[in-house]
């Protein structure tokens, strides 16, 4: 996964996040890839309903399917 520094997250436009508050960047399919994964762990931990993961999966999804 290529890194993402600050000014490189700051300069993304809100598309380019899955989650509220420009969380969960999915710029590239990785990142997409990696947002479901911190989803599923955020659920499973509590800290996140399945709703938002749904929301999450789905603009992963259509990243990872190059929409």
């Amino acid at each position: 996964m290529a890194k993402l520094t600050t000014k490189t997250r700051r300069k993304l436009p809100a598309k380019d996040f899955a989650g509220p508050g420009k969380s969960y960047p999915i710029e590239d399919k990785t990142h997409a890839a990696n947002a479901k994964a911190r989803a599923t762990q955020a659920v499973k931990a509590g800290r996140m309903s399945k709703a938002q993961q749904k929301t999450i999966d789905a603009k992963a999804d259509r990243k990872l399917k190059g929409k």
